[in-house]
């Protein structure tokens, strides 16, 4: 019997990205690595030179455990820190060459994810339900900045 919840937007969202992340959190352990890992991989290279604070807000994580993640990515050869030119205090994050062949797991489990996802479903179907949740994501960040804005305000 089907629980009345099932069908309810919030609790099908949040059932696909948990089944996502087991998928994932899988692949990742077959690569050595963890999806925590992966993400800062993918948020480095699109982001070059974040500082570990801004990483743990970006990844919204305590800054304590990126510092871990980072120290096991340092030792692994992909990634480092540099100190920053304008603060002696802070360090900024670059991917090392060695995390290439790591992002190109990444990459090619994501598109066939995707391809795999994107089965039996018309483009117009995902296009329309891109465009919805990016809509219900902007209206939730909004508010939450609006929120921050308020606190802040106090």
């Amino acid at each position: 019997m089907m629980n009345t919840h099932d069908n309810e937007l919030t609790f099908v969202l949040h059932d696909v990205a948990r089944l996502m992340h087991v998928r994932f959190d899988h692949h990742a352990r077959t690569w050595g690595m963890t999806r925590a890992q992966c993400v800062i991989l993918i948020k480095l290279r699109c982001r070059p030179g974040l500082s570990q604070s801004e990483l743990a807000t970006l990844i919204e994580v305590e800054p304590i455990s990126v510092v871990r993640l980072i120290d096991r990515l340092e030792a692994a050869g992909m990634v480092e820190r540099r100190p920053d030119p304008c603060d002696r205090r802070m360090h900024r994050l670059h991917l090392l060459p060695a995390a290439e062949s790591a992002l190109a797991k990444i990459d090619a489990f994501r598109s066939a994810a995707v391809e795999k996802f994107r089965e039996g479903i018309p483009g117009e179907d995902w296009d329309t339900a891109l465009r919805v949740l990016l809509q219900i994501k902007d209206k939730i960040a909004s508010e939450a900045m609006a929120d921050a804005m308020a606190t802040a305000g106090e």
